[in-house]
């Protein structure tokens, strides 16, 4: 069944409300879109996006684990998906009080472009997601963390053209994602870290990454949140790549 079908007919609300008024601009384009087009951006806003982000932090670790010192790196990628579990769970409450409907059963005239969408619309449970995912990356490293965090808005533009959520309850999914990653990291990066250092090899390295991460703790000890580097790490055969990965 072609997606148009679900095209509700109507007009959009005349200039009283921002969120909807941006909805609309937004999810308007799909108007003069190809199917094939809203086909691909259906699965890539519902599973593409947040898989993408995944094969990322799975890149980033592989990487990671190669050279001397990744402990703090692999306690980073570690944190990013507990961080988005977290995340969901704090949003059950927030959807439970709030009870926003779908920007579809309040306003005629979008394209819906996934069919089936069920639930509360705020917050975003995809974007706050994305966003927590994104952030454990780039406390891991910054080359691959600015990567993310572009898949993570792309995520929340499209949820917002797919006429599933208002631009409100993206930026919401933002601002979830992004304070439960960065304000629980130093307690969850503390507890994490002596886990981390004694996990198999495979995970982290040959033994000498941990104790060299463990001579070059900061003062503030394993509870800091893991800072990008600013020089770049070797290759295990000795070369350079410029990426920038977390001590």
């Amino acid at each position: 069944m072609d997606m148009r079908s679900l095209h509700l007919a109507g007009a959009p609300p005349s200039g009283s409300n921002a969120d909807v008024s941006v909805l609309f601009d937004i999810n308007g384009v799909a108007d003069s879109t190809p199917p094939w087009f809203d086909r691909g951006a259906a699965f890539l806003g519902e599973y593409g996006l947040i898989g993408m982000l995944g094969v990322l932090l799975v890149v980033c670790w592989w990487r990671a684990r190669r050279r001397t010192g990744a402990v703090p790196v692999v306690t980073a990628l570690l944190w990013g998906p507990l961080a988005a579990a977290l995340a969901l769970l704090a949003n059950m409450p927030i959807r439970a009080i709030v009870e926003r409907p779908r920007p579809f059963r309040e306003h005629e005239g979008l394209e819906v472009l996934l069919p089936g969408t069920t639930g509360y619309s705020f917050v975003s449970d995809h974007t706050s997601v994305a966003m927590a995912l994104a952030v454990g990356i780039f406390m891991a490293s910054r080359r691959y963390g600015l990567a993310a965090l572009a898949l993570a808005l792309l995520e929340a533009l499209s949820r917002v053209y797919l006429g599933v959520h208002y631009p409100s309850d993206v930026v919401g999914g933002i601002a979830l994602g992004t304070s439960v990653a960065l304000l629980l990291a130093p307690a969850a990066t503390a507890g994490l870290m002596p886990l981390v250092r004694r996990a198999p090899e495979w995970l982290v390295g040959d033994p000498e990454a941990a104790d060299a991460d463990r001579e070059r703790e900061p003062a503030t000890g394993p509870g800091a949140v893991p800072a990008p580097r600013t020089e770049p790490l070797e290759r295990g055969g000795g070369g350079r790549d410029g990426d920038e990965l977390a001590a």
